[in-house]
C-alpha cells in the first residue's frame, strides 16, 4: 500500500532555504552507501529526470543513460498511483516536502517499495522540480530493528559497554559501565580512559594496539587499585575494532565485566556475551539459502554443540506435501536434519530421512497442537518411538541423555513440525537462559524453513510448467542440425526463456528463441502462452515482421507491466537463405566452417510489449557447415561485465565450429557463461547440412 505525510511548513522550515541542484546526487550518499544505501533522482518542473544516482541504478535497475530525459511518473510509478504522484507533486510544488512509503517500478518490471523523502528543488529554468531521496522499505526496516538491538543492547545490558572513537575518547556508554567507574554517563563522553580513571594507563595502550592492529583482544584483566583493598575491584575487559566501509579500524567497542565476587560471576557473563554471538551468528548462517534441506541443516549447526549434544529437525509430512496429498500425511514426521555428538547414539534409529507417526494423545502430540515448547522427560519420551527394534534406542536415552526439549516449529501460525534437542548426563541441564536462547533459536529456523517451503513449492511449480509448456525436443528437419540448451539462473530460479524448431511447408524452418522478463510461475506461464502463439502463426505461412508485430498485440494484451524480446528466423534448405527479424533480441551469429565469425546486428526494433509500428527483416545465407547461433541476454550480459566483453567470448567459442554440434553448444556455454549466471540462458543452434 502507498501511503504519504504531508510535512506543511514545518518540513518546510526543517529543510530551510529550497536547495540548489546536487553534484553529489550523481553519486552514492556518502556513508549510507553501506547501512542504508539512499537512492537519489531530480525532476524538472515538467516531470523529466534531469539527475540520476549510480545508488538509484543499483536499487532499480535503471542507468542514468537510459533515464535522463524520460517522463518520471511513466517510468517509475505504478498506473494506479498516477494519482497519488500528481498529488504529492503539488505539494511539492507548494514548498512542503512530503515523506511517505510508495512502490517504485524496477526496470525488470517489478515493485519496488520505498521510503520517499520528496524535496522541491529549482530547476534549470528557475521552475519548482523535485528532489527524490529514496531507500528500500525492506533496508530502513533493517536498520531500523538493528538500530533497536544496539539500543536495547546499551540500554538493557548489565555488562559495562563503551565505544571508543579512533582518537580513543568515549562516545558513548551505557549505566552500567558508569557505574563501575562511579561516573556519570555525561561526564564520559568526549573524554580519554585516564581522565575518567588516572590509573588506567595500562587499558589504553591495549585499545591503542586494537585499534592499530585491528583484532580483538579478551579478556584483559585490569585490577583498580585503592587505598582500601576492601574496595578493590576486578574487571573482564574485551576490547573489539569497530571496522569502518574499506575494513579500516575506525573505532574501539569495549565490554567490562565485574569478576570481583568470583569466577562463576565470569562465567555467566561470558556465557551472556557466547548467547549474544551465537544469535548474530544464527542470523548469518540459517536462511542462507532457500533451500528446504539446507536450512534444516543450517539450525542443527547452529544449536550443536554449544547450545545442546543433539539436535533433531523433524518436519511434519502434511506441511510440506502438495495439499492434494496432505491429508494421507497426518501425524506423519519426517527428520530433515539431525546432529548427535555423543558417539553412542544408535546411528541407525535416527538417520536422515526416516519417517515416524506422532502418536496420539502423546506429548509431542500436545506440543504440536498448542504450538508451545516443552521440557522432555525419559517417561514422555518413551511413548515417542515406535520404530521396531527400538530398545536399544531407548536404553541409550534412559542411560546417556539427562535434558531433553521439544520446541514446535511455529512459522505465519502454521506448525512445520518440531525440532529435539538434548544434553547428556556429562553436561549441565538446560537453564532458563538457555531454553530462552533455543526457543528463539527456533523460531527464527521456523520463518527460514517456511521461507524455504514456499520458495521450494513455487519454484518446483514453475519448472513444472515449465517443462509443460516448453517441449525441450528439437524436430528432426530439413537442411538443417539443431540443438539447444535451456539453463536457469540458479537451483532456485526458473524464468521464461525459451527455443523451438518448426517444420514449415516447402522443407523450411522456423527457428525461434525469446525471452519473457521476470521468473517464477508468471515468467513460465507468459512464456507457453508466447510459445503457442508462435507456433500457431508460424503454421499460417506468417512473416517474420508480422509474426512480430502480431505477437507484440498478444504481449500487451497480458498487462502493461509485461515484456518480453524475440527472435525469428526462417531458413529455406535449398537456397540456404534466412529471414531474420528481431523484437529487442540480442543480434545472432553466423560461423563458417573455417572459424570466421560474424554478428547479424541490424535494427533490433522495441521489445514485445511496448508497440511497434513495423519490423525491419533480415537477410542472410547460411552457407553449408555453417552455424546460426541464437541466444538470449543471459549468455552476454552479467552485472559488472562489459557487454562487449561477452560478445567477444562468444565469438571466441566459435571459432572451431567443426566438431559435434552437441559438443559445440556445451563447449560455447562452458566458455561463456561466468560461474554464477545473473539470468536464464537459452541457446539455439543450427548448422546448415551440405546438399
Amino acid at each position: 500500500m502507498a501511503s504519504v505525510s504531508h510535512r506543511g511548513a514545518t518540513a518546510h522550515d526543517a529543510i530551510g532555504e529550497t536547495p540548489g541542484p546536487l553534484a553529489s546526487a550523481v553519486g552514492y550518499a556518502g556513508v549510507f552507501q553501506d547501512l542504508l544505501p539512499l537512492a537519489l533522482w531530480v525532476v524538472d518542473s515538467d516531470g523529466r529526470l534531469v539527475q540520476w544516482s549510480l545508488a538509484a541504478q543499483d536499487l532499480l535497475g535503471h542507468t542514468p543513460e537510459q533515464m535522463l530525459g524520460q517522463d518520471a511518473k511513466r517510468v517509475l510509478v505504478p498506473e494506479e498511483n498516477h494519482e497519488l504522484a500528481d498529488r504529492v507533486g503539488r505539494m511539492v510544488g507548494t514548498g512542503a516536502a512530503v515523506v511517505g512509503r510508495l512502490p517504485v517500478r524496477h526496470r525488470d518490471g517489478t515493485l519496488v517499495d520505498m521510503e520517499m523523502w520528496h524535496c522541491p528543488i529549482a530547476d534549470a529554468r528557475g521552475g519548482t522540480g523535485v528532489l527524490a531521496i529514496a531507500a528500500e522499505t525492506s533496508a530502513v526496516e533493517r536498520m531500523r530493528d538493528a538500530l533497536a538491538a544496539l539500543e536495547g543492547l546499551f540500554t538493557q545490558s548489565p555488562i559495562g559497554l563503551a565505544m571508543l572513537g579512533p582518537d580513543l575518547r568515549f562516545l558513548r556508554v551505557n549505566e552500567a559501565l558508569a557505574r563501575m567507574d562511579g561516573v556519570p554517563v555525561a561526564e564520559h563522553v568526549g573524554k580519554r580512559v585516564t581522565d575518567v580513571a588516572p590509573r588506567a594507563g595500562a587499558l589504553e595502550a591495549v585499545m591503542r594496539r586494537v585499534l592499530d592492529r585491528g583484532e580483538a583482544v579478551v579478556d584483559f584483566r585490569h585490577t583498580a587499585d585503592t587505598a582500601d583493598p576492601a574496595r578493590r575491584r576486578t574487571w573482564s575487559c574485551s576490547y573489539a575494532p569497530l571496522l569502518g566501509s574499506a575494513g579500516r579500524p575506525v573505532g574501539v567497542i569495549a565490554s567490562l565485566i565485574d569478576v570481583t565476587e568470583g569466577q562463576r560471576a565470569h562465567l555467566e557473563a561470558e556465557r551472556g556475551r557466547q548467547r549474544l554471538a551465537l544469535l548474530a551468528e544464527a542470523g548469518t548462517q540459517m536462511g542462507s539459502t532457500l533451500d528446504l534441506v539446507q536450512t534444516a541443516r543450517e539450525v542443527v549447526r547452529v544449536l550443536v554443540p554449544r547450545l545442546a549434544d543433539s539436535a533433531d529437525v523433524q518436519l511434519l509430512e502434511e506441511a510440506l506435501a502438495p495439499d492434494e496429498t496432505a491429508a494421507s500425511a497426518h501425524g506423519v514426521v519426517r527428520r530433515a536434519a539431525a546432529a548427535f555428538t555423543d558417539p553412542a547414539a544408535p546411528a541407525d534409529h535416527l538417520a536422515v530421512g526416516m519417517t515416524m507417526q506422532v502418536p496420539p494423545g502423546s506429548v509431542y502430540e500436545q506440543v504440536i497442537t498448542a504450538g508451545r515448547p516443552m521440557n522432555l522427560y525419559l517417561s514422555d519420551i518413551g511413548p515417542l518411538i515406535t520404530a521396531p527394534g527400538a530398545a536399544r534406542l531407548r536404553e541409550y536415552l534412559r542411560e546417556r541423555v539427562g535434558a531433553a526439549r521439544l520446541i514446535p516449529l511455529v512459522a505465519r501460525g502454521t506448525v512445520l513440525g518440531a525440532v529435539v534437542v538434548t544434553r547428556t548426563r556429562d553436561r549441565e541441564p538446560f537453564d532458563d537462559q538457555d531454553t530462552l536462547l533455543i526457543d528463539e533459536l527456533v523460531a527464527r529456523a521456523a520463518l527460514s524453513i517456511d521461507n524455504a517451503r514456499m520458495y521450494s513449492r513455487e519454484r518446483d511449480a514453475a519448472l513444472t510448467l515449465q517443462r509443460t509448456l516448453m517441449n525441450p525436443t528439437l524436430p528432426v528437419v530439413h537442411g538443417l542440425e539443431l540443438s539447444a540448451r535451456y539453463l536457469p539462473a540458479g537451483d532456485h530460479e526458473v524464468g521464461g526463456d525459451w527455443f523451438d524448431a518448426i517444420a514449415l511447408s516447402g522443407g523450411r524452418t522456423a527457428l525461434v528463441i525469446g525471452d519473457v522478463m521476470g521468473h517464477g510461475i508468471h515468467a513460465a506461464a507468459v512464456m507457453g502462452q508466447l510459445r503457442t502463439a508462435v507456433r500457431t502463426l508460424a503454421r499460417r505461412d506468417t512473416p517474420p515482421d508480422q509474426l512480430l508485430h502480431a505477437l507484440d498485440a498478444a504481449v500487451a494484451d497480458l498487462g502493461e507491466n509485461e515484456m518480453a524480446t524475440c527472435l525469428y528466423a526462417i531458413h529455406h534448405p535449398v537456397t540456404g537463405h534466412c529471414l531474420i527479424a528481431r523484437a529487442g533480441h540480442p543480434p545472432p551469429v553466423i560461423a563458417d566452417e573455417r572459424g570466421n565469425v560474424t554478428f547479424l546486428d541490424g535494427p533490433s526494433g522495441p521489445p514485445l510489449g511496448v508497440g511497434r509500428k513495423e519490423c525491419e527483416i533480415q537477410h542472410a545465407v547460411l552457407a553449408p557447415r555453417s552455424l546460426l547461433v541464437a541466444y538470449t541476454d543471459g549468455l552476454i550480459e552479467t552485472r559488472g561485465t562489459d557487454l562487449d566483453q561477452g560478445m567477444r567470448r562468444l565469438a571466441q567459442a566459435l571459432r572451431n565450429p567443426g566438431r559435434r554440434l552437441d559438443e559445440v553448444c556445451d563447449g560455447l556455454l562452458a566458455h561463456v557463461l561466468p560461474e554464477v549466471a545473473d539470468d536464464d540462458v537459452a541457446v539455439l543452434l543450427a548448422r546448415a547440412l551440405p546438399p
